[in-house]
């Protein structure tokens, strides 16, 4: 018998080796491939904006006619919105894939990312990026990582809880590679994909971004977000500051969300064929773009020039700010591809600047701010972080890139109250607002959620006893003893439901009356679509044993046990505990 035991403990030790070795080597995989992807993604961005002069379009240069200047900046973006529109058509849906889709799958326990919608996401983000829309490379690349990790898994093998883990791998790397800030590719995995922090998800997480943050390093190191020379905190007082910037921040980034889902909707309104709408939003940039080039594409150059003192004024700052919201809501709610990050960093960081510019001109020489640099950041970090739910994640961005810890705490200063107070005006994130108009609510935390994403059509059972309302009480009776139930389902002539009768209740009365009399008038009924969440809320003061599942027509198609309910909740619920709490 100790024989035995030593066997089993030896082989449960030995299966729990492969299992570390297995992950280990799934993240080590998941970093070099994702690292590679999202160099080879936004070099691409880069060779389509030079090959289609995007960084020119809309400026007068010597070398091009203003005729050709106003045309190509029009052109390119409202053919390249065209092209979007035609591969859009090619997915289920009609749109690109974002962040949102990853997180669905993952708190769902869905996993199994599919290759296809991902590959032509990414190409439809690659045509809006490289033609100048002005949306995000961090969200389809995160996007891509998620599914790239996802088909690794399925290659291992892996079940749906590694899965969900290596899906967090890639968005892992995809953070760590494009930020040169692996801890924050780390903490983005953990923070708005899995919404966990096991042991078992944190080391091949780990892995991967660490691991994408030297393979890009070796092959094409990024140039950094942005420059910032010393800065410092000048006075404890301007942390006051730093939080009323949080509050109106926060205003800011509600508006910044509201305008993208605000766009959404007028686009679905709008009488023109779905494949049309990216063009149309293309060519009202194109024409934005003339008075204000800077709106189109990414913005990193921009962004860079906010952080040098005087390189915009008040009225520049302010104009800016309003026309690239206007233009990422257009873009975005019109079906450009991409992501919503890139934007609310550099309106985070104009904001930012715009608020240091004014506190000058009304404070004037009596009182010297610290610099415009920190209160950009400020600005910058605590839009951004509401906007796609990350407050952790934006300020260790921030450490990451300019190793000053005084900075950072600032810019914790303005994100604590900026998603404190987008959260309640809001929602937790824009990814949580649309997954929840799409019927997926994560606010009542994941295990509602997977509760709500499985319906109970896969517990419906075709045995349970249904009798005509004309049969007497001794008739049902006998029909329930012979059937073994104690429980029976009345229908009309039309087979269509009209309640349930008990043993219990026809026990001592009168055999000759109609059964139907005796139906219980509270009983409940379920659709074959009813989520196990709905189910279980219909079911907390149901007495029987099962519950009649009918069709819009009200006809009965099965029941529904209460022990199946019960089982199917635990079931989920320790597939839940397992993978964020059991060890690997």
């Amino acid at each position: 018998m100790a024989g035995g035991l030593i066997k089993t403990t030896n082989q449960y030790a030995l299966k729990q080796v492969s299992l570390v070795i297995k992950m280990a080597g799934l993240g080590l995989v998941i970093g070099v491939t994702g690292a590679i992807l999202a160099i080879a993604f936004v070099a691409g961005v880069q060779w389509l904006n030079d090959t289609l002069l995007v960084a020119l379009l809309g400026q007068v240069k010597e070398e091009y006619s203003l005729s050709i200047i106003v045309a190509a900046t029009i052109a390119v973006p409202t053919l390249g919105g065209l092209l979007v529109g035609i591969i859009q058509q090619s997915l289920k849906e009609h749109r690109s894939h974002t962040p949102a889709d990853i997180i669905a799958a993952v708190q769902t326990r869905r996993g199994r990312l599919p290759a296809r919608p991902a590959t032509l996401s990414g190409l439809a983000a690659l045509v809006s990026l490289g033609s100048g829309a002005s949306v995000g490379q961090y969200g389809p690349l995160v996007h891509m990582g998620g599914s790239l990790g996802s088909v690794w898994a399925r290659l291992f093998r892996a079940d749906v809880t590694l899965d969900n883990i290596a899906i967090a791998c890639g968005v892992a790397v995809a953070i760590s590679t494009v930020f040169n800030a692996p801890i924050a590719g780390i903490l983005f995995a953990h923070e708005v994909i899995l919404r966990h922090y096991a042991l078992r998800a944190f080391a091949p997480v780990a892995v991967a971004s660490v691991v994408g943050y030297l393979a890009t390093n070796v092959m094409l190191p990024q140039p950094p977000l942005f420059y910032i020379e010393a800065a410092s905190v000048l006075h404890h007082w301007e942390y006051g500051l730093f939080l009323l910037l949080g509050v109106a921040s926060a205003l800011l980034a509600v508006g910044y969300m509201q305008a993208i889902l605000l766009a959404s909707r007028v686009a679905q309104h709008l009488s023109l064929p779905s494949v049309f709408k990216p063009a149309f939003a293309g060519a009202l940039l194109g024409l934005m773009a003339l008075w204000v080039p800077e709106i189109l594409g990414v913005g990193g150059e921009t962004l860079r020039l906010i952080f040098v003192e005087g390189s915009f004024g008040a009225v520049d700052l302010l104009t800016l700010l309003v026309l690239k919201l206007i233009a990422t809501a257009l873009c975005l709610g019109f079906g450009f591809a991409g992501g919503v990050f890139s934007p609310a960093l550099l309106i985070g960081s104009l904001f930012g600047a715009l608020f240091a510019t004014l506190l000058g001109m009304v404070l004037g020489d009596t009182l010297m701010l610290s610099s415009l640099a920190v209160y950009a950041i400020c600005g910058m970090i605590a839009v951004s972080a509401p906007v796609i739910g990350a407050p952790l994640t934006t300020v260790v961005i921030v450490f990451e890139l300019t190793g000053n810890y005084e900075l950072t705490i600032a810019a914790l200063a303005s994100v604590a109250l900026a998603n404190l107070f987008a959260s309640q005006w809001f929602d937790r994130s824009l990814f949580d607002r649309q997954l929840r108009d799409r019927g997926l609510d994560l606010s009542g935390g994941r295990s509602k959620a997977l509760l709500m994403s499985r319906s109970i059509q896969d517990l419906t059972s075709d045995h349970y006893l249904s009798l005509p309302e004309q049969v007497t009480v001794g008739e049902a009776c006998r029909s329930m003893a012979q059937f073994g139930s104690s429980d029976a389902y009345i229908v009309d002539a039309k087979k269509c439901y009209q309640g349930t009768v008990h043993l219990a209740s026809l026990t001592g009365v009168d055999s000759e009356l109609l059964a139907k009399s005796f139906v219980q008038v509270k009983d409940c009924a379920l659709q074959a679509d009813t989520s196990l969440w709905s189910a279980m809320y219909v079911l907390r003061h149901f007495i029987g044993e099962g519950v009649p599942v009918i069709d819009a027509q009200q006809h009965i198609v099965g029941t529904v046990f209460e022990s199946d309910l019960i089982s199917a909740y635990l079931d989920l619920m320790e597939e839940m505990r397992k993978e964020e709490y059991a060890t690997p």
